[in-house]
């Protein structure tokens, strides 16, 4: 299957290149001429901090570990099974953890779906060490979110209390709570929603009755149906731009599968995704070399994918980071532009409403008792520009002095 659009690459770096080579390579593959001619004069530190950055150092280990190409020196195969092998404790501690935790929640009558973590690693690579995780996600329905909170913190989880809210707008501007554990250094996201607004997507009883269960352990551990988790997966890859290369690689695993495509180009459709699962297809074809098949083509009809993807080229050549705050004034400029650009025209039209809902800074600004927070929706223009006035005085307060 043929594809029309390209991708403009000519500003990667030779390191980046040579990660690319490399992910590219199927089990029993020879290594191409490309490949070894990327290896000359090749930063071998930048590489290592590459392949960390993408989080894709598991699976460029294991590449290592089969070829053994001689021109890879040997502090950086040293380097890379090093973090292999804290990235496999990672995962045993993290499996063992998700054990406990469902076994509470099923005794508690909470219904729980791992998102992702090690059941996802698991099903993708058939092995949970080819895979990162920092944390565990998991879905449980809304009705349920107060006491699966409780339930946490009686295991010895502390939660985060970053979302500030007015007139229950966290409902749908935000779509998981944070939960660390201070002994363990575990860190859980409780989700009621697998993305935040304007977002369309299948209700919890929709996901539940198409869940799985997974092998990874003798107890019941359920997580998504396969078509339910390429939306998940490439809903939350977009959303951060792609800007790491080992959720690119889920979406080659996944191709790999037993994926219904019909039905799978029916529930993106149906959830405005449409164009979102043709962008992270062409990427995975265009940057990992992952085999396009005619069944998937319903999902690449529209040129809109292949914009998409030309698009997430700025992250890829500046290693961005969005995960740690403060986030650069261009990279943050520019991520706002992308993410109005992966919305629907129906999505922007939320999204214009959801600006004239009430945000807490109006709350902040003009105090008001709780019975009354109705009327920051006739209040609001006034306390945005009150706030933007205030910033652009000081900013000049500031440049004179």
């Amino acid at each position: 299957m043929k594809m029309e659009a390209v991708l403009h690459t000519g500003d990667f770096s030779q390191e980046l290149r040579l990660l690319l080579a490399f992910l590219e390579i199927e089990e029993g593959t020879e290594l191409s001429y490309e490949l070894w001619e990327l290896m000359k004069d090749v930063d071998w530190q930048a590489f290592i901090e590459l392949a960390r950055h993408h989080r894709v150092f598991p699976t460029i280990n294991r590449k290592l570990q089969e070829q053994r190409p001689i021109r890879v020196p040997a502090f950086v195969i040293g380097m890379f099974q090093k973090d292999y092998y804290r990235n496999t404790l990672q995962m045993l501690a993290l499996s063992g953890e998700m054990e406990q935790l469902a076994t509470t929640f099923q005794s508690a009558d909470i219904r729980v779906l791992f998102l992702k973590g090690p059941v996802i690693a698991a099903d993708l690579y058939g092995d949970v060490s080819l895979r990162t995780s920092c944390d565990l996600d998991m879905l449980v329905p809304m009705d349920r979110l107060e006491a699966a909170e409780g339930l946490l913190v009686s295991q010895g989880y502390v939660k985060d209390d970053y979302i500030t809210s007015v007139l229950n707008d966290w409902k749908w501007r935000h779509h998981h709570i944070t939960f660390h554990h201070p002994a363990k250094g575990i860190k859980v996201e409780v989700h009621w929603r697998l993305n935040p607004s304007p977002s369309k997507e299948p209700g919890f009883e929709e996901l539940w009755n198409r869940r799985r269960q997974s092998s990874l352990i003798s107890r019941p551990i359920y997580f998504l149906g396969r078509e339910d988790l390429f939306m998940f997966l490439v809903s939350h890859g977009a959303r951060h731009g792609w800007s790491r290369l080992r959720w690119l690689l889920d979406i080659k695993q996944l191709m790999n599968q037993k994926v219904d495509w019909p039905k799978l180009a029916a529930h993106l459709r149906k959830h405005q995704m449409l164009h979102i699962g043709g962008q992270a297809l062409f990427l995975a074809a265009k940057l990992l070399a992952a085999p396009l098949r005619e069944e998937m083509k319903p999902i690449l009809t529209t040129r809109k994918a292949g914009w998409l993807a030309e698009d997430t080229m700025f992250y890829m050549e500046r290693m961005v980071n969005l995960h740690s705050p403060p986030v650069p004034k261009d990279i943050e400029q520019y991520h706002k532009q992308y993410l109005f650009g992966l919305m629907t025209l129906r999505q922007k039209c939320v999204y214009a409403l959801s600006i004239m809902h009430p945000y807490h800074e109006d709350a902040e600004t003009l105090p008001l008792p709780k019975k009354l927070h109705f009327l920051y929706f006739a209040l609001r223009p006034f306390l945005w520009l009150w706030r933007k006035l205030g910033r652009a005085k000081k900013r000049d307060n500031a440049a004179e002095s």
